[in-house]
Formats: structure tokens, C-alpha cells, sequence
């Protein structure tokens, strides 16, 4: 019988078959190499080691692959890790993938037709016209619905992206409606439109990464180039130049998302539809990333998670807390 990762004990021995990622080989203090990875499985992940790595050659599987991994658990800093004896690549054919997706995807078909239809209630022209050229290319359409919206934090998995953006636009369609000050159109296409530059930002063949333009450029500037693309096929389409105030305002609320410059923003929201959008991502990206956090804890018995070092806090997952 399988032993998954939320069922594994402190001080266990370990011999299963997991996905591996984040693979990087480093020195230790004192210049001898070891290497650090995480595995996982549909229920979870565990970070790892392999210490005094005498042949990086025996490691040269890549992320996204399935090893059999043996080794042992232990406690370090609250938190169960692995320590690896061996990895041996295990070749895909032989693996069930579902046991290994972490999290329940979304039902990309329904969301796609959700997608059109938020987008068909578009009453701006241009607007509405825009959202058709992006909706009639097949191929960004395959890209947005089968990319994730991160790499760790939030919406880290196949769907991710379109999942983030869906649920985004219904939230604005709600906030629209209690605050008339708003340009609806603009809020919903915007929160269609923020994290467009994820499908060239973010690898997702096998593991998900960060692709060389993505390191460089992050996703606001490749959204903004994307977006470029789109409204000269608008402009076409329409026969007539594209409404030049409705460009600043999208590409203001595409580098502006973020919404502080700590945070990268390469501006400050400026307008009260690009405010209204950071605040629409910071509310879903924050619920979805803590609930992974509640899903990730080992400690499965009890109410309250490890303590954790990003968010500097424990959660509380409590008996009523639904987090399935």
C-alpha cells in the first residue's frame, strides 16, 4: 500500500515513489556538495537532502520526474524533511499521474465557458472587442487555461491561472455592482487581463518554473506585450485606432497590480480601478495561498499548523475550519 506524504511520521523510513522539483545542487560550508529537493505526491510536500554527493551524475533526472526515493524522516525547525540514502528515476509510463496532482483542478471547460460569458457582458466597444480577439485565439486560450498562476504560493498547479483570473472577474462583478463609481468593463477586463503574462513567464510542461524572460521581464511587462499585440489585431478588426486613454488605463492596471513597490510593482495604483483590481488579486492570491498552507501541514490531527516562517505565524485550521 502507498505511503503518502501527509502520513509520514517523524523518524520513519521512507522507500516510495514521488515527484521531484526544485532540484539544486550546492556546497556546504565546508565545500562538499549536497543536494536539496522537494518531493511530493497528491497530498503534500517534503523538502530534502542528500548529503556528501560524491557523483552529481546519479542525479541527473530533472524536475517534473518520478523517483523512488529512500531514505528517512526527521524533524528540523518544527517541520518534517527528508533525508535521502537514494533517487533513482522511475520512467513516467509506469506512474499514475493523478496520484500525483496536488490539488483538485478546476473543470477547465466550465470555466472557460464562465470566462466568455463575464467577457460577453462587456458593453465598451473597443473593450469588448479586445476581449474577442483574445477569445478567438485558440492557442492563448490553450495557454491560459492550462498554466498556473504561480510557482509555490497561490494557484501553483495546471488551471491555476485561469482559475485566479475566473475568480477575480466574479469578484469584480461584485464589487461593481455595490460601488457605481467603478467602470465595470474596465475592472472586469483588467482582472481578465492582470496576469496574462504568466503563459510566458511560467514553464509547465512537467514541473512549473520560471522561464528566461520570465527571470528577466516578469509577467507585468510581458502582459503589457501581449496586450500590444492584441489591440493592433483589435484595431484591425474594428478597422479604427484602438481608444488611446482605454490603452494607459489597462497597461497601467497590468504594471500596477501589485500594488506597493515592495511588492515589485513597477507603479502605484493610480486610478479606482487599478486599486480595486490589486485588491481583488491580494484577496484571492492570500485565500488561496493560505489555505495551501493548511493543506500542506503535517501535523494532520491538529487544529493549528507548524508555525510558518514566510507568513510568520501559525494557522488556525480549527474543527469547523473547511480546507478540502
Amino acid at each position: 500500500m502507498r505511503r503518502y506524504i501527509n502520513q509520514l511520521k517523524e523518524n520513519e523510513k521512507v522507500t516510495e515513489v514521488f515527484m521531484i522539483s526544485d532540484k539544486q545542487l550546492r556546497p556546504n560550508k565546508n565545500g562538499n556538495l549536497y543536494l536539496q529537493f522537494n518531493l511530493s505526491d497528491k497530498t503534500g510536500l517534503i523538502s530534502g537532502r542528500i548529503w556528501n554527493i560524491t557523483d552529481a551524475a546519479h542525479y541527473d533526472f530533472e524536475n517534473g520526474d518520478y523517483v523512488h526515493a529512500e531514505g528517512t524522516t526527521q524533524r528540523f525547525n518544527g517541520v518534517i524533511q527528508f533525508i535521502g540514502k537514494s533517487l533513482v528515476k522511475v520512467e513516467a509510463g509506469s506512474i499514475d499521474p493523478t496520484e500525483f496532482v496536488r490539488f483538485q483542478t478546476i473543470d477547465i471547460p466550465k470555466a472557460q465557458t464562465r470566462l466568455r460569458e463575464i467577457l460577453r457582458t462587456i458593453a465598451e466597444p473597443s473593450l469588448r472587442n479586445l476581449a474577442d480577439c483574445f477569445m478567438i485565439d485558440d492557442r492563448f486560450v490553450d495557454h491560459f487555461s492550462k498554466a498556473p498562476a504561480g510557482i509555490k504560493l497561490h494557484h501553483a498547479y495546471p488551471g491555476g491561472l485561469l482559475e485566479h483570473s475566473l475568480q477575480m472577474m466574479e469578484t469584480a462583478l461584485r464589487i461593481a455592482d455595490l460601488y457605481p463609481v467603478l467602470n465595470r468593463d474596465l475592472l472586469v477586463i483588467g482582472a481578465f487581463l492582470h496576469d496574462i503574462g504568466k503563459i510566458k513567464e511560467l514553464g509547465y510542461a512537467n514541473e512549473m518554473f520560471y522561464t528566461d524572460q520570465g527571470q528577466l521581464l516578469g509577467h507585468p511587462f510581458l502582459g503589457v506585450e501581449i496586450l500590444y499585440e492584441k489591440i493592433a489585431e483589435a484595431e484591425k478588426l474594428a478597422g479604427e485606432p484602438f481608444d488611446a486613454e482605454l490603452m494607459m488605463l489597462l497597461k497601467h492596471m497590468l504594471i500596477s497590480h501589485h500594488g506597493t513597490y515592495e511588492n515589485q510593482s513597477s507603479k502605484l495604483p493610480m486610478t479606482l480601478e487599478a486599486v480595486t483590481l490589486h485588491f481583488i488579486d491580494s484577496i484571492d492570491s492570500k485565500i488561496a495561498e493560505f489555505r495551501k498552507y493548511m493543506l500542506d501541514d503535517p501535523n494532520t490531527g491538529n487544529v493549528w499548523t507548524n508555525y510558518i516562517p514566510g507568513i510568520d505565524r501559525k494557522l488556525y485550521k480549527g474543527k469547523l475550519t473547511a480546507v478540502n
